[in-house]
């Protein structure tokens, strides 16, 4: 929902900042039904795709879930759409729609970074990138949340001028707009609550390690450290043991590929660093109480429409 209201927010504020029309903007959903946001609230459609004209720009709002979806109607809609010249658009996880319907294909890409693993096993042959937003060419990616509004920021700055874009952002007490290069996360050190460079440089080679996990030895070299200087350092810093610490890294990457994958589960074992089938389950039982089959099982339950926003008026 914070995706949705700050990509269309700023084009309601330059609309109102030049006394003009510049953007006008539309809900459809699959079935036409209202679209029900995780927080509860409700979107309301206009119309099912199947009833929708040629429309210039087509952007697809998807959140959690992504992968439970029969995406089956909506991709052939989007391809209708992209043959008939629209822009598209991906915000969060709205690449995986887009990527299923083929419609990414020698395009940069980006989206939320929870969801780059699962998006990179499913579409290797896909540039993704964890950016705040892409645009190339006639698709424009977003990694959502507030990065949606920086990336509309862009896009008014692009069509109508960057006066109106910063005039737009003021309004919205955001004094910076953020460039597409711009990294979506914290860096390590801030992420754990502590300012230790040596400490963040280790995290972060977990985390470009996951799938192919390094030794205690490994990781304190790489710092400079010895192993007791290094177990130090977490256990200061970060309150557990370096190695416990990347085995859960390697436990929250699990659940995000066992949420927005359809990897099989032994598969996704393999893609986080555990050879042993039950190893993997006994771990991941311990860190988040129930096996990995019923994480896979509960997130096939959660069958939710896709909301599509269709924002009018947009020249890229």
């Amino acid at each position: 929902m914070l995706c949705l209201v700050s990509a269309i927010e700023p084009l309601r504020v330059a609309n109102q900042q030049t006394g003009k029309v510049l953007y006008s903007w539309h809900f459809y959903s699959r079935d036409g039904r209202a679209v029900e946001a995780s927080n509860g609230m409700v979107i309301m459609a206009e119309a099912p795709i199947a009833e929708v004209g040629a429309l210039p720009v087509v952007v697809v709002v998807a959140g959690f879930h992504v992968n439970s979806q029969d995406n089956s109607q909506i991709a052939s809609w989007l391809r209708r759409e992209a043959i008939r010249g629209a822009d598209l658009g991906g915000l969060d996880t709205g690449p995986f729609v887009l990527a299923e319907a083929g419609l990414l294909s020698g395009y940069r890409v980006t989206l939320h970074w929870e969801a780059l693993p699962a998006f990179r096993e499913a579409f290797p042959e896909i540039d993704a990138r964890e950016t705040l937003f892409e645009i190339d060419r006639s698709r424009f990616t977003c990694s959502g949340g507030t990065a949606a509004l920086d990336l509309m920021l862009h896009l008014i700055g692009l069509s109508h001028g960057e006066a109106l874009a910063r005039r737009v952002s003021e309004q919205f007490i955001h004094d910076q707009i953020r460039t597409a290069k711009e990294q979506q996360r914290m860096p390590a050190d801030r992420r754990v609550g502590a300012q230790n460079q040596r400490l963040a440089a280790v995290i972060e080679l977990m985390e470009e390690n996951i799938e192919d996990p390094l030794g205690l030895d490994e990781l304190a070299g790489h710092a400079g450290l010895s192993k007791r200087q290094l177990s130090r350092l977490f256990r200061t810093h970060v309150g557990e043991p370096p190695l416990r610490h990347y085995l859960n890294l390697r436990l929250e990457r699990a659940r995000q590929l066992l949420r927005q994958s359809r990897m099989p589960v032994f598969e996704v074992g393999l893609a986080c660093g555990f050879t042993s089938a039950p190893y993997f389950s006994r771990a991941y039982h311990a860190r988040f109480g129930h096996p990995p089959l019923r994480e896979r099982r509960q997130e096939a339950s959660h069958l939710t429409p896709y909301g599509l926003v269709s924002p009018t008026g947009l020249e890229l």
